[in-house]
């Protein structure tokens, strides 16, 4: 259960303490993401005093229609929730508490942060980014998370202008996708990727390999590599060894030496297939090839 309160109160949960009162835990959706609100209290309520989620129209003059329509779900205080006050509020304010972040947060977690507060930017079929909206963080604090989901998942993420986290290499943002997909709920489907077309492979392709590795026959000895390909198919079912993997090889190729070849075409319809499922370029598939 902790892994899961752990990704909502990195998001959209907050825990509420009025003068003289016990705090209370709770949580706000928008009309259209009923299900989502009702799949959380039905996860969490199994631990947590939750009442059901409860419509509410908010006025809000910043709108054509001068008010926005929400689910909030509210708690009953209990033993478990001033724990978790103490912990997430010690000086009355939110403060993210490292040590229990580390100790508690999870794929799952990982998958309720980014459905609360995550962002998929995708244009013409193509992701190019992915938020997580962190502007309420301090700068230490998001320095810290994004420290800690290198250590654990080997993400790079960096902050923009509005002190919000950003992913943008398409290898990771492919790993972040295949981490969180499982735990992505019918409700917040907008937050996968779209299925889209590749476009086909030139008769003649120009093949980046690093410096280290000489060829003598480039379109024989890279086309016999391709061979491969079905083993590095299988290395992705374990995509999260597949990641570490080529993340080492990534992080360990600097310059590279273009080679013209030509492409067998049994062998394109494989490369398309591992390009949309890994976020590596063909030029990069190849030297995993040359590397397995």
């Amino acid at each position: 259960m902790e892994d899961m309160m752990c990704g909502k109160l990195l998001g959209d949960g907050c825990l509420t303490k009025q003068a003289g009162r016990k705090p209370r835990f709770q949580f706000t959706h928008a009309l259209t993401d009923k299900g989502w609100s009702e799949h959380c209290f039905e996860e969490l309520s199994e631990f947590y005093p939750l009442a059901p989620p409860k419509y509410k129209r908010v006025i809000d003059t910043r709108v054509a229609q001068g008010f926005t329509e929400c689910y909030v779900v509210q708690s009953r205080t209990s033993q478990e929730l001033n724990t978790l006050y103490e912990t997430w509020y010690p000086r009355g304010k939110r403060e993210l508490p490292f040590a229990y972040i580390e100790q508690h947060f999870t794929e799952r977690s990982l998958a309720w942060w980014y459905q609360d507060d995550g962002h998929l930017n995708q244009r013409n079929g193509l992701v190019k980014k992915i938020i997580l909206s962190t502007d309420s963080f301090s700068p230490s604090e998001n320095q810290f998370l994004i420290d800690f989901l290198n250590r654990k998942f080997g993400f790079n993420f960096s902050i923009d202008g509005q002190n919000r986290l950003i992913l943008y290499d398409q290898f990771q943002i492919n790993y972040f996708l295949k981490l969180v997909t499982p735990y992505i709920h019918g409700s917040m489907a907008r937050k996968k990727p779209f299925q889209r077309n590749m476009r086909p492979i030139a008769k003649r392709s120009t093949i980046y390999l690093p410096e280290d590795l000489i060829l003598k026959k480039p379109t024989f000895e890279i086309n016999n590599q391709y061979e491969k390909l079905a083993i590095l198919q299988e290395l992705l079912q374990d995509h999260t060894s597949f990641f570490k993997m080529a993340n080492s090889v990534k992080s360990t190729t600097t310059h590279t030496k273009p080679y013209q070849i030509e492409i067998k075409e049994r062998h394109k319809a494989q490369l398309i297939k591992l390009k949309l499922e890994t976020g590596l370029n063909i030029s990069q598939i190849t030297n995993h090839c040359f590397r397995i």
